[in-house]
């Protein structure tokens, strides 16, 4: 009797102590999203089991079952497709192939423009250039001499239009001039920069570094030294950077370690910060809001027509309040990764655009003037990297090319620049007109009966496919055809600088129609009535596994 006693003492002592864990550890899982892009773990390993394989030239035209009549329309359409852009980019194909075998990041891009299985046939016979020459308003020059509407942005550097940034890199340039590279030592530049910078970003101290990648390893890193706390907070499809905290997934040779990924705008999400002691700081890139829960949108991934996206401001401005509130309550970082959005969405950036203050704030892209930076602003608690108490206890942070003059004196000419009245100027009713440039290509593309819709976050944009297809993907060399300059993720994602006029703007819209028009008249949106997005995705998987079982 005693021993059953005791052996009872024990197994409640033991579940006294294992339930609250598995309590906590439930709670963390229903609060991660239920994609894969909410499972780090799982994603990795499905990734690593996604066999390799390419379709032939009938499965490349058929692969969604179009009649054989039709499949001879698309392989004459894509003949003539190949044929145009080899006359129109043969300098800039010839030396894109001879990059390719010398720039990894050429091989990358390149293959992963359009879903894997299409991949090989499509890179075989159209030939893409890689090489411009000259940017001058809204539009770019190819080494072929072919003007383009400039539709990629830089990846959020063009935030003014590329005359600002050759003007703001010509000025700092000759600011700097007689200093030279000298490093180490600051140029008086640097401190009109710290001083506006403080102000703009409403923090007490900055610190340099050499891209917005290292400025949020920086943050993350300050946030755990001072609150000795090991794991950071990202939401579900946020872009962090690619370093191994940020990017636990596929793409990142590490399995995920001290890091939470959680479900964007959700309740128990919340609970989780509430009621876990290792969270160190909560990382929040505000371009989520465009497409919360969901990654980067690229055409490499239309499989189908899955796509979402649609931005609600007053919901994330809630969202985000709520998210304050709690890092407060706990002791937790709330980290804004602006590197990317920058002032796109107003001069003091996200924080003034939504009303909320974060501990600590990372830039970089279009705050360099043009020329590569990245800037951490935070409280002063947080910024300090030693102890006085402990000498030896260092949280060490230096990079050779911090606060480089050329970049600081671009960067002031840029600061100079952006508070301007006429730069000020710009923001004045900008989410109203961009927003109404939007609509109003929404409807052109409706009243043309084409399968396509944009949404967007002021001036950055994603396109969004209205009926199933596996061919979303090809709208982006249509777009090319007809000028529109666009980034290696294809049609995932526009950035307009904010010097688009109305008439550059209906330019690009008539332009934008045509080639959905051309696309469609070339069958490439050919419908199955009985076909689905969950029968796409149904199929493929199908495809997938018969590669698996050999």
């Amino acid at each position: 009797m005693e021993h059953q006693t005791l052996a009872l003492i024990t197994l409640g002592a033991a579940l006294s102590l294992a339930l609250p864990r598995l309590h906590r550890r439930l709670q963390l899982s229903r609060a991660k999203h239920r994609s894969l892009a909410g499972h780090s773990r799982m994603a990795k390993r499905v990734a690593g089991l996604l066999p390799g394989y390419a379709y032939d030239e009938a499965r490349f035209f058929g692969a969604d079952g179009a009649p054989p009549e039709l499949q001879a329309r698309r392989r004459a359409a894509f003949e003539r497709l190949c044929a145009q852009f080899a006359e129109r980019y043969a300098r800039g194909a010839e030396m894109s192939a001879a990059a390719r075998g010398l720039l990894p990041d050429l091989q990358f891009t390149s293959r992963y423009r359009v879903p894997f299985q299409f991949s090989p046939y499509l890179r075989e016979r159209l030939k893409l250039s890689a090489f411009v020459d000259s940017s001058s308003g809204v539009k770019i020059k190819d080494v072929d001499g072919n003007q383009a509407y400039d539709l990629a942005g830089s990846y959020g550097v063009n935030l003014f239009g590329y005359d600002f940034y050759k003007a703001c890199i010509a000025e700092g340039a000759a600011l700097v001039a007689e200093l030279g590279p000298v490093l180490g030592s600051y140029h008086p530049c640097v401190l009109d920069n710290v001083r506006r910078l403080a102000r703009i970003s409403g923090q007490d101290q900055v610190s340099f570094h050499m891209s917005g990648t290292e400025a949020v390893m920086q943050a993350v890193r300050l946030a755990r030294y001072h609150t000795r706390r090991s794991h950071l907070v990202r939401f579900c499809g946020a872009y962090h950077g690619w370093w191994e905290d940020v990017q636990p997934g596929p793409g990142n040779p590490l399995p995920p370690r001290d890091v939470y990924t959680l479900q964007d705008m959700s309740e128990r999400a919340l609970q989780v910060l509430r009621t876990r002691r290792d969270i160190a700081c909560v990382l929040i890139n505000p371009l989520q809001a465009l497409h919360p829960n969901a990654s980067a949108p690229g055409d490499s991934s239309l499989v189908d027509s899955g796509r979402r996206a649609g931005f609600d401001r007053a919901a994330y401005t809630q969202w985000l309040q709520r998210l304050r509130e709690v890092c407060s309550e706990r002791g937790i970082v709330l980290i804004f990764d602006e590197v990317f959005l920058g002032f796109r969405l107003a001069p003091g950036g996200a924080q003034e655009y939504f009303g909320v203050r974060a501990d600590m704030v990372t830039y970089g892209k279009t705050l360099g003037g043009g020329l590569p930076v990245g800037v951490v602003c935070g409280r002063a608690d947080l910024m300090q990297r030693y102890r006085d108490e402990r000498p030896a206890d260092i949280c060490f942070a230096r990079g050779t090319f911090n606060s480089h003059p050329y970049v600081m004196g671009a960067m002031k000419a840029f600061l100079d620049r952006l508070e301007s009245p006429a730069v000020q100027a710009i923001y004045e009713g900008m989410d109203e007109r961009w927003n109404a440039r939007a609509a109003s290509l929404n409807e052109r593309l409706a009243a043309a009966d084409l399968p396509v819709q944009v949404a967007n976050m002021g001036t950055v944009w994603t396109v969004l496919y209205t009926q199933p297809s596996r061919y979303n993907w090809m709208l982006q060399f249509y777009l090319r055809r007809h000028g529109l300059g666009l980034s290696w993720v294809g049609s995932g994602r526009f950035i307009f600088s904010l010097n688009y006029t109305d008439q550059d703007f209906e330019h690009v819209a008539q332009r934008f129609v045509a080639a959905a028009q051309d696309m469609q008249a070339d069958g490439w949106w050919w419908r199955d009535e009985k076909a689905s997005n969950r029968s796409i995705r149904r199929s493929i998987l199908k495809e997938v596994l018969q590669r698996i079982r050999g």
